[in-house]
């Protein structure tokens, strides 16, 4: 018995001394990462909504009244410069020119009749200037006769797609009246709205004469095969919104984007000496971000921070840290405000390296 009482004994001390034990070293494992801001060049990728427009897109309208005759087109086609699309109906353009012709004939003869009178002295100078005056007016008639009928034959202006068809074959039309649209889609024009300041910061770094490279993503979240620059900005800011508008260029070989489509220009703006933290660093109250950073005594104060801007996996710092502090990167969720800790320093630079930052 005694035996056994000496046993439990040993046995309690050893427990005792095991979970002391472990406790210690739990105590000493809980160690926190801790690093620093880092101050670098880099570069952000901004995003604005755009309008997709064709370079040349047009409305096709009636210039003569009539009824159309013949429609050789259809909607979406693709169409060549100089190819007949419409056609309306020409018979009474073809009397007025047949007419006018006639009446030129006879101002021709009536001028030739004249100067031979003048040329022996029987009618004055006068007279036969009068005839001569009668017969250009003629032929101006002829001239306007056949313009006016050439307009009863619409050919496309340029290469490009056709739109839907306002009309129907045998439509009576009126001088003016819309038949379609057609767009010349091998190049588009893509416009997006800058507020003021970021194109301020714009002018400023963009060197003088050299187009800013940008990228389309469109409406299915896929980027654009080509390539764009900013070739133009608008002459005056939009008072109501801020803004102003530019205008990129993209090569459109594919025939992918037409006009009206919408999308967004993502544009690469450069950041000089920007502050970075990772941003499994920072945590959020109320829409604010948030920081702990160790003081002199290593307790972990909470503090506000000012993001300026979002990198892959990293946050850029306008206020609230220096390159000084020393900032809690693990175990946000574990310390409280005011505690003090034991932590681990590992330099920026390294933690930079463990991040999958693409900064060009």
């Amino acid at each position: 018995m005694r035996r056994f009482s000496i046993f439990i004994g040993l046995f309690a001390v050893m427990c005792y001394t095991s979970c002391e034990s472990k406790k210690h070293e739990n105590k000493e494992e809980t160690k926190y990462l801790v690093s620093s801001p880092i101050q670098m060049d880099t570069s952000i990728t901004k995003d604005y909504v755009c309008q997709i427009h064709s370079i040349r897109h047009i409305e096709l309208r009636a210039l003569e009244k009539g009824y159309l005759q013949h429609i050789y087109v259809d909607e979406g086609q693709h169409v060549k410069k100089g190819q007949q699309m419409f056609h309306i109906m020409p018979n009474v353009y073809q009397a007025d020119l047949q007419k006018a012709k006639a009446e030129a004939e006879v101002a021709e003869i009536e001028y030739k009749n004249t100067k031979l009178l003048a040329d022996g002295n029987v009618v004055s100078a006068n007279e036969l200037a009068m005839a001569k005056a009668e017969y250009d007016r003629a032929k101006a008639e002829v001239s306007l006769a056949e313009t006016h009928l050439g307009f009863t034959d619409i050919r496309a202006p340029f290469d490009g797609i056709m739109d839907l068809l306002e009309v129907r074959e045998g439509s009576l039309l009126d001088e003016g009246e819309l038949l379609t649209k057609l767009s010349d889609n091998s190049k588009m024009w893509v416009y997006f709205n800058v507020p003021e300041a970021e194109y301020l910061d714009y002018i400023i770094s963009t060197k003088k004469d050299e187009k800013q490279a940008v990228e389309l993503l469109m409406a299915n979240n896929k980027k654009f095969n080509q390539p764009g620059v900013v070739e133009t900005i608008e002459g005056e800011f939009n008072h109501e919104t801020g803004n102003i508008a530019f205008r990129a260029t993209f090569p459109n070989p594919d025939g992918i984007l037409r006009h009206g489509e919408t999308g967004s220009i993502l544009m690469k703006v450069p950041l000089d000496n920007a502050m970075l933290i990772p941003q499994k660093a920072t945590f959020e109250v109320l829409d604010k971000k948030f920081v702990f950073v160790l003081d002199e005594n290593d307790t972990v104060q909470q503090r506000e921070i000012v993001i300026g801007a979002e990198l892959p996996h990293l946050f850029v710092v306008e206020k609230g840290l220096s390159l000084n502090d020393k900032v809690l990167l693990e175990g946000i969720r574990m310390v409280r405000n005011g505690e003090k800790i034991h932590y681990e320093f590992e330099k920026p630079e390294s933690v930079l390296s463990h991040l999958e930052l693409y900064s060009e």
